[in-house]
């Protein structure tokens, strides 16, 4: 019984997070939740008749053998599916731990811890961009915002009053991270995004907050001079990383 359980268990747990709740946007891209759903339900489906065939065969097995059966088989009789399997589904009960894992509570996005070991600082090379809105103060991605800081000539960003949204990272004494994790496909290929902020005091880390400021020319990483700092809610899906007006 226990592959049958095993494959119940992992699809419901996949049920839970992407049809009953938007859990799995903290560890995929939106785009895989049909996929989610259609293997949660085909787990558990399979871990319904594994299970119905398994009591199918016990009743079979209890009306061909009578008590003499332990007496017939002598040694044998404790292999069949006893001594043999002992060890294996001891073992096997191990794969159900991230399944009730994710049953009974669900590990958060990733976050500061992520980023504070993160020591790639990379930013996405980009050669050509598109004239900046007007309007001001102007909302930006913090990956249009990083890139254009490292690698626009043209400076388009000098004198702008800009409007960036992330998660807060703890750096050093004089400056703290506005910080984004973007996944192409899931949490395994995760992009860290990181904007020095100075200016104004950071809130506790993972704090999602939304910082108004100007760009700061002459630091070595993607950096911001804060006006000011707005608390905002974890949005739904944390790692989409686009502007907040």
């Amino acid at each position: 019984m226990v592959p049958a359980a095993l494959l119940a268990l992992t699809g419901c747990a996949l049920l839970r997070i992407s049809l009953l709740s938007d859990l799995y946007l903290r560890y995929v891209k939106e785009g895989l939740r049909p996929l989610l759903i259609a293997s949660g339900a085909i787990l558990l489906l399979l871990g319904l008749i594994a299970a119905v065939r398994l009591r199918y065969q016990d009743g079979e097995e209890g009306a061909a053998h009578d008590h003499e059966e332990g007496a017939g088989h002598g040694g044998e009789g404790t292999g069949h599916g006893h001594t043999h399997s002992a060890a294996g589904p001891k073992t096997a009960w191990l794969l159900g731990v991230p399944a009730v894992m994710l049953l009974l509570f669900a590990p958060p996005a990733l976050g500061s811890y992520t980023v504070a070991r993160d020591g790639s600082g990379a930013v996405a090379k980009r050669t050509a961009f598109a004239p900046l809105p007007t309007r001001s103060p102007l909302a930006l991605s913090l990956t249009d915002f990083t890139s254009r800081a490292v690698w626009d000539e043209k400076g388009s960003l000098k004198g702008r009053t800009v409007r960036l949204t992330g998660f807060v990272t703890p750096h050093n004494g004089t400056a703290w991270q506005l910080s984004r994790v973007v996944v192409s496909c899931c949490a395994a290929d995760a992009r860290v995004l990181k904007v020095e902020v100075y200016g104004v005091a950071a809130p506790p880390a993972d704090s999602w907050v939304t910082v108004t400021g100007t760009w700061r020319p002459d630091s070595k990483a993607p950096a911001l001079d804060a006006a000011g700092l707005e608390r905002i809610p974890e949005p739904k899906n944390p790692y989409r990383d686009i502007a907040r007006p």
